[in-house]
């Protein structure tokens, strides 16, 4: 276990920031936390950063407490509002980070070039960040965060200000990452970015988690199916209701949820047996897009 919050909380005199937080995540994921503005994301991301101290709970990283110098030397952070000395070029800028990291000298001079060829800017580090375009400015900032090889790597929003083109790159550099046993902890609200690289998701709404687990436990708990179903009769209804959630019937087209993929085939094996024609069947998954707004727009806490 790389990270473990245990009701970890977070007050502002009355005001909740976050409470009660549960988290554990495992060494080499990638690791997807969501929630609306407001949730309470970067309040608990900056109390695993080290740089606000919660009022209760507690937590580990690689397992030192959180805020430690132990730990703020093993992560990287990019925040989401971020400003960087505009009379800096990116070389000067890396340079001064590396220092603060304490990098050897040797250390140093290989890992500023290597991380902005890993970013897309090879050939741009002697360019003063004020000239760089915004989707440069997340470049830099996530080379920050690289500079030191952290052992876990907190992303905010790495993707707000990069075109089509750098999200992927950005992407298969999350993935280069996990390939190498590196843990991410992404915040993020591009929700089909997040189902496509995360292994693990956590939903926060008004400070508390109401939903977590992998994206195969999440998106697979419920199948939605349509049919197209001649020659019904009430007992066919009966039996179709009885495999599902929910069923909406509109002539001879049905809706249904269904609680396991598994039953797909006892649909047609009863449209079959009531000597109806099933003329046809699709079925769907939930998506994280799917799941979150339902979540929230209608769900409470989920205790840890």
């Amino acid at each position: 276990m790389i990270l473990e919050t245990i009701n970890l909380t977070k007050k502002y005199g009355p005001k909740v920031g976050c409470a009660e937080i549960c988290l554990s995540v495992d060494q080499g994921q990638i690791f997807g936390f969501l929630g609306p503005n407001g949730a309470g994301k970067s309040t608990l991301v900056k109390m695993l950063v080290g740089l606000l101290n919660p009022t209760a709970g507690s937590g580990k990283i690689l397992g030192y407490p959180l805020g430690s110098l132990e730990v703020r030397r093993k992560l990287g952070f990019l925040p989401e509002n971020f400003r960087y000395q505009p009379w800096l070029t990116g070389e000067e800028l890396l340079s001064f980070h590396a220092s603060l990291s304490k990098l050897p000298p040797v250390q140093k001079r290989a890992r500023i070039p290597l991380v902005l060829n890993q970013v897309g800017l090879a050939g741009k580090g002697d360019q003063k960040i004020g000239s760089y375009s915004k989707g440069m400015q997340q470049r830099i900032g996530l080379a920050c965060a690289l500079l030191a090889d952290p052992e876990i790597l907190f992303l905010d929003e790495p993707s707000s200000a990069l075109d089509p083109l750098g999200r992927r790159e950005v992407r298969q550099i999350m993935l280069e990452l996990r390939d190498r046993g590196k843990t991410v902890f992404l915040n993020s609200h591009l929700l089909s970015e997040v189902e496509m690289i995360c292994d693990r998701v956590e939903i926060i709404q008004n400070g508390h988690i109401i939903l977590g687990g992998t994206l195969e436990e999440l998106l697979t708990k419920t199948t939605e199916v349509e049919m197209v179903v001649e020659g019904m009769t009430d007992a066919l209804f009966r039996e179709l209701s009885d495999l599902s959630q929910s069923i909406q019937l509109n002539g001879q087209h049905l809706e249904l949820t269904l609680k396991k993929r598994s039953d797909i085939p006892r649909l047609a094996d009863k449209v079959i047996e009531h000597s109806g024609h099933l003329y046809s069947l699709t079925s769907r998954h939930t998506s994280l897009e799917d799941l979150y707004v339902s979540l929230i727009q209608g769900r409470g806490k989920n205790p840890c």
